[in-house]
């Protein structure tokens, strides 16, 4: 049974890396900078702690609008969403 747990928590963190990658294979030259990104999200009222790279990605942890906490995947290309969780 752990050993059918673990197999399963594995395949979840390795699902949402490939699915970030998916989305985040732009070349490191097409890349707009983090402060672009950092100044789309407070326009749209977010409250942003930091911003990474991730996959291919920026991964950025926020805490948006509504007041919920996120963690959140952007293109860092188009600066479009990829992928975005709220925490608890």
């Amino acid at each position: 049974m752990k050993v059918l747990l673990a197999a399963l928590t594995i395949n979840a963190a390795l699902a949402g890396a490939v699915f970030a990658a998916e989305k985040c294979d732009e070349p490191l030259s097409n890349w707009q900078p983090r402060e672009a990104l950092k100044s789309n999200l407070e326009k749209e009222g977010w409250k942003v702690r930091s911003i990474k790279s991730e996959d291919g990605c920026y991964e950025a942890y926020a805490i948006n609008a509504k007041g919920e906490k996120v963690e959140a995947y952007f293109n860092p290309k188009s600066l479009d969403a990829v992928e975005t969780k709220i925490e608890d």
